[in-house]
């Protein structure tokens, strides 16, 4: 079923142009790493998918200033060519967009983590190994109504509504900022998921050759209390050369003792292109004895509170 999907979805990129739809882009990235791994005294060489994709997007002139847009993406594993276990598991929505702004309707990633986590992860796009072990975001991308405001003087704003369906759950809400100052950009919001909240916000700074950002997040955990989670990232550009340092910090839970934890990430990007580059990365996550916020053990699928994790990288990433 999920091949007859593609080719269903491939057939109608093919004769989009005979329903007058004013654009249609289809796009994607390939990432993948060699890696050796260091995992619970255990050290191992692997391939690491790094959040591989295949997408359409594009939208229609209805007139007036109204358009129709929609956006729907696939997941899959570049290391063993496998899907993920939902075949539309990026975002996956339809909408109208004018003067008013654009609502969505649909899948959809949250809009806080987009403000926050996303906006900083200068190296390879918070993906992968080497991507934050520790923001929360208390976020549900399924079932999701979303209202997009207009950019006024580089002020925007995002609300989110995630349903609450029969097998679901708990519905979900958050409200997003951001706001572009020439050099300076920021961003912050706010999520409710039943009991569990999450605060943050953002700042990164363009400095000539230099980028700095960081953010600060505060969670709210219904079962594990409160802890705060900061999060500094630097970048240096020299030619086609990106220098890049990264570290993390999420202290305790209030009603979990020993359960803070470290990441540290240095990368080094060559930009062969535009859409093309070579990397490296050292990642290190140091949890306490009772910290489980990283999980890279696939095989066992479980958490294991108080292990640490490391890993050195290579790899190319392809965007078209």
């Amino acid at each position: 079923m999920k091949r007859i999907a593609l080719a269903a979805v491939l057939a109608g990129a093919a004769v989009a142009p005979a329903f007058a739809q004013s654009s249609l882009q289809v796009y994607g990235r390939l990432n993948t790493t060699i890696e050796r791994q260091r995992y619970h005294d255990q050290t191992e060489v692997k391939l690491e998918n790094n959040s591989s994709r295949l997408g359409f997007k594009g939208s229609e002139d209805l007139g007036g200033g109204l358009k129709a847009n929609f956006m729907i993406e696939h997941r899959f594993n570049s290391d063993d060519g496998k899907t993920t276990a939902d075949f539309w598991a990026g975002d996956s929505w339809v909408g109208l967009s004018g003067g008013f702004g654009a609502v969505r309707l649909g899948r959809q990633t949250s809009a806080l983590y987009y403000a926050t986590a996303d906006y900083v992860s200068l190296h390879n796009h918070d993906t992968g190994t080497s991507s934050d072990a520790f923001y929360v975001g208390n976020s549900r991308n399924q079932n999701k109504i979303s209202y997009i405001t207009p950019n006024l003087g580089g002020l925007q704003g995002e609300v989110q509504y995630s349903l609450k369906e029969v097998d679901n759950g708990d519905s979900q809400w958050e409200v997003a900022l951001n706001y572009d100052l020439g050099p300076l950009h920021l961003g912050g919001g706010y999520s409710k998921f039943g009991d569990d909240k999450t605060a943050a916000i953002r700042a990164l700074y363009e400095l000539g050759a230099f980028t700095f950002g960081g953010y600060y997040e505060r969670n709210d955990d219904d079962t594990d209390g409160k802890r705060n989670n900061f999060r500094l990232s630097g970048m240096y550009t020299m030619g086609a050369s990106e220098f890049h340092l990264n570290f993390g910090f999420a202290d305790d839970w209030d009603d979990r003792d020993d359960s803070s934890s470290k990441q540290a990430t240095i990368g080094y990007n060559y930009n062969l292109s535009k859409r093309t580059k070579l990397y490296a990365f050292y990642t290190r996550v140091r949890n306490d004895s009772n910290a489980d916020y990283f999980v890279i053990d696939k095989t066992a699928n479980a958490m294991n509170p108080g292990n640490d994790f490391s890993s050195f990288a290579v790899g190319v990433r392809h965007n078209f």
